[in-house]
């Protein structure tokens, strides 16, 4: 058997996530349809991260193993070809050794969220960020996103539906950039809870909104619980972009 490699780009609005579901058409359905079409051969894929439905992906990595040896490009360019028209693409394929997964083996993953904060509707970002009219204190989102740096008890930071077995995760940073009144929040860690930075994301809103006060966010974590934290993010905003082995 041959273990490969694909880093994904896609847009998820009119997909049910990344996990194959019955309700509708999933990310690695998709890629599963299309390795079939090339190689003849019904094969799993694995992915780094589950994305919600409404999700997006600069840099998703995925692994599959083959009977057959094939061509790098052949596979990029091939998948591609079997994606089409759907809006997700084959960036890069790699051959690894029949150990990795691209799961398991990662060592740290960033997600991205984007918010857009002015006062005109979205047009070319529709479906890819949550627009905000009123202004954004950035400055005390800053403040706010250091207390969540080191590793805590995120349970007022997950959904009903989250399936870890912990609350307990350790977040490496949090970066908060301002351009053009476009707002990236990103997020890196090793492993996240469901839904948890989009929660992130709601609570840092409301800081900026100035419904909840910068140094509020140590105590929302201590109590950890959901009812305290701000609202859950739009899927439509948040992006991951990527992951390290």
């Amino acid at each position: 058997m041959h273990r490969y490699k694909i880093s994904i780009e896609y847009k998820g609005t009119d997909y049910v996530g990344w996990q194959r579901q019955d309700n509708g058409l999933s990310i690695q359905e998709s890629l599963e349809n299309a390795i079939k079409q090339l190689t003849a051969e019904k094969v799993d894929v694995f992915g780094a991260g589950r994305t919600d439905s409404g999700v997006h992906a600069l840099n998703q990595v995925a692994h599959f193993d083959l009977k057959k040896c094939m061509e790098l490009d052949s596979i990029r360019d091939g998948l591609n070809q079997y994606l089409r028209p759907q809006p997700i693409a084959i960036i890069n394929a790699d051959t690894v050794p029949s150990d990795f997964h691209a799961r398991f083996s990662a060592k740290q993953r960033e997600y991205s969220y984007k918010i857009v904060n002015r006062r005109a509707p979205l047009t070319l970002d529709q479906g890819m960020a949550w627009v905000l009219h009123k202004n954004l204190n950035i400055t005390n989102m800053k403040t706010a996103a250091v207390f969540f740096i080191g590793k805590h008890n995120l349970g007022a930071f997950r959904s009903v539906n989250c399936q870890s077995k912990t609350s307990i995760k350790t977040i490496d940073e949090v970066e908060i950039k301002n351009i053009d009144h476009n707002i990236f929040i990103n997020v890196k860690a090793k492993s996240f809870l469901h839904s948890q930075v989009r929660i992130m994301v709601g609570t840092l809103v409301y800081v900026g909104e100035g419904k909840i006060e910068p140094k509020e966010i140590k105590n929302i974590i201590q109590i950890a619980d959901r009812k305290n934290a701000g609202p859950t993010a739009p899927a439509k905003g948040l992006y991951l972009t990527n992951v390290f082995y």
